[in-house]
């Protein structure tokens, strides 16, 4: 009696309807510069350098983390892949590059081609709002490593700027302004905590206009257009993706040591979702501030006589901002992150 990959756990064709599930959604984000189709062994990309002197690549790779397990239990698998793309090409952007491609990476247990599309027709949506293609990926069955139902998604993306307009904090000064653009809420950060919190029982709570479930799957979002669309008209000197270490560890990233941000609390609107979890965690302020977005996605460090036009640029694309800071001269003591 034989024993085929089948009988071990693998089903080929499930692979095979799979592809052919996700085949229109990965098309969906090809352009011009898109050289190969779904299947290859390699994702060809032919990018436009029209203009450009020097020509730099910029990648960026992440994951979801633990907001999957949120995903799972609500079995609501087609904004996932959104955050899997956002915590890629927010990054990518920072240098201010133009993400170019995305590639994912699902590993499961057992394959089931309508959950995979789902969770590849949220990446491509990722791609769509990012500008950028998704030229492949691979999709595993592992069986026995994964439980049933649950999956793993990861990606990387490769971006393009170049290199006399590669965005490193170099030129911040004192008297520069913080932008903060506004975050659609948790984003994908933080979830360790937030489902020791708030256990599977309480994510069909409601929470105003919403469940508990829907505030915390809704999909990290993504700046890269509004951020390239203010580039068109002004510089920006510095930019900082919200993630992991909150503000605390992320905005200081963007400038040197000799500097500080100085930021002004009460300036933007804070979801209620972060002070449900503070109230629920007992976290201090401080703490908030460096495990959690806080409702700021992305800051933009530019000099004060530009912010109204980014302000206005932003405003005109739909992207809620406002100032929430400055930039400071930095004492020997001094933290590189304030608040007042």
């Amino acid at each position: 009696m034989s024993t085929n990959y089948k009988d071990a756990g693998v089903d080929i064709e499930k692979g095979y309807e799979a592809v052919k599930r996700i085949k229109s959604h990965v098309e969906s984000t090809h352009g011009p510069e898109v050289l190969s189709g779904i299947g290859g062994f390699g994702g060809l990309f032919a990018p436009d350098m029209t203009g450009m002197t020097q020509p730099v690549l910029v990648s960026g790779t992440d994951g979801v983390g633990t907001k999957l397990k949120i995903a799972f239990g609500l079995n609501q698998h087609d904004t996932i892949g959104i955050d899997c793309v956002a915590m890629c090409v927010n990054d990518v952007v920072c240098t201010g590059a133009r993400p170019l491609f995305f590639l994912d990476y699902i590993a499961t247990g057992e394959l089931a081609p309508k959950q995979v599309e789902g969770i590849v027709a949220g990446i491509a949506e990722g791609c769509r709002q990012a500008g950028a293609a998704l030229v492949g990926g691979e999709t595993a069955e592992m069986p026995g490593f994964y439980a049933a139902g649950e999956y793993d998604v990861a990606g990387f993306s490769v971006g393009l700027v170049d290199r006399p307009n590669i965005i490193d904090g170099s030129t911040i000064a004192a008297g520069d302004v913080i932008i903060g653009l506004n975050s659609s809420g948790v984003h994908s950060n933080g979830f360790s905590l937030i489902r020791k919190l708030f256990p599977e029982k309480d994510w069909h709570k409601q929470l105003n206009a919403r469940t508990l479930g829907d505030a915390l799957l809704a999909p990290t979002r993504i700046y890269v257009q509004p951020v390239l669309k203010v580039l068109e008209k002004v510089t920006i000197k510095g930019i900082a993706h919200i993630t992991g270490g909150g503000f605390i560890e992320n905005i200081p990233r963007a400038f040197s040591s000799e500097f500080k941000a100085v930021i002004k609390t009460g300036t933007w609107t804070i979801q209620d979702i972060f002070p449900l979890i503070q109230s629920k965690s007992g976290l201090s302020d401080m703490e908030m501030f460096n495990t959690f977005n806080m409702g700021i996605g992305m800051t933009l460090i530019l000099s004060e006589a530009n912010s109204a036009a980014a302000l206005a640029e932003l405003d005109a694309l739909g992207t809620d901002a406002q100032i929430i800071g400055r930039i400071e001269k930095r004492g020997e003591d001094e933290d590189p992150l304030c608040f007042e």
